[in-house]
């Protein structure tokens, strides 16, 4: 190391000697050799480079996660897994019943995992008479506006809406479906305490659900015009669940998954005004239609 020191000193006096200036020196091959960026030094630019793009790819996933949005749409039903074919085995209508006990609706349609719709489930709810798009768009926005809560959830299904609040924002005309105006459909889960605290004093608990039977807090409330609900598919839910018509009409179709197409059939039903229907919207694969006529106004939740 010591040589090489010496002989660099040596080699710049002698250059000093020959007063030649800096342009000179930069002409030299040496120089040149050295400003060129050798193999190395590429080659740790590069890495460096890959490693602040996978490190900002990380970043990007990891938010996303955290925010619980997709990266990419992957039908919930794909990774479902077979289905028993009894639950739909022999089933060809759903029932419609009445004044029925909590043992019957439990042994009778929830333990095998029957639909039934339950004539006078809603019957006498304050919620009948009250509950409209106007109720709705009055409780949501005279409430203080919170932060996103990324559990809340929202449907637009064929519409533009992005979310509830731009539903509360449409005409009178349209909220109204009068004539000449855009058809509407959406649905949302109330993850609002404060909302779910004034919703809660104009429905009951269903009367056919057993004390033993834990009822979710209303957790989803769908409406809409006439025309296409929800498209065929089967929910991403762990319970069964009933939802309660308050206005107008809704027909469902229950079809039987893929692995029991050849073992069971395709049933449809109208559930009318006051009517509840109970199913396992999890094992049941469903699509709705909202019959001509007023606004369709449902409200529904999870019991175990």
């Amino acid at each position: 190391m010591e040589k090489a020191e010496d002989r660099l000193k040596t080699i710049l006096e002698k250059w000093k000697a020959t007063k030649a200036g800096d342009a000179q020196f930069s002409k030299l091959d040496v120089f040149v050799k050295l400003q060129k960026p050798s193999v190395c030094s590429k080659s740790f630019v590069l890495f460096g480079l890959v490693l602040v793009g996978f490190s900002i790819l990380v970043w990007y996933k990891l938010e996303a996660i955290l925010n619980k949005e997709c990266l990419l749409e992957v039908p919930g039903s794909v990774l479902r897994p077979p289905e028993y074919c009894e639950i739909c085995r022999n089933v060809t209508t759903i029932d419609k019943v009445e004044n029925i006990s909590p043992e019957s609706f439990y042994y009778d349609y929830v333990k095998p995992c029957k639909p039934v719709i339950v004539k006078d489930g809603a019957l006498g709810w304050e919620a009948m008479k009250l509950f409209s798009f106007d109720f709705f768009k009055h409780v949501y926005e005279s409430l203080p506006e919170k932060r996103t809560n990324t559990r809340c959830q929202f449907f637009p299904y064929q519409t533009e809406f992005r979310s509830l609040k731009e539903v509360f924002n449409m005409s009178s005309a349209r909220a109204k479906l009068e004539p000449g105006e855009k058809n509407w459909y959406i649905g949302f889960n109330n993850c609002n305490d404060e909302a779910g605290q004034i919703l809660k004093q104009y429905y009951e608990t269903p009367y056919f659900l057993s004390p033993n039977l834990e009822n979710i807090a209303l957790s989803w409330i769908f409406m809409g015009g006439p025309g296409h609900g929800a498209q065929m598919h089967v929910d991403n839910v762990i319970y069964p669940s009933w939802q309660a018509q308050l206005s107008g009409r809704k027909k469902w179709i229950l079809a039987p998954p893929p692995e029991c197409y050849y073992k069971c059939k395709e049933i449809s039903v109208i559930v009318e005004p006051g009517e509840i229907i109970a199913l396992n919207t999890n094992r049941w694969y469903h699509q709705t239609f909202v019959q001509p006529g007023e606004i369709s106004i449902t409200i529904g939740s999870e019991f175990f």
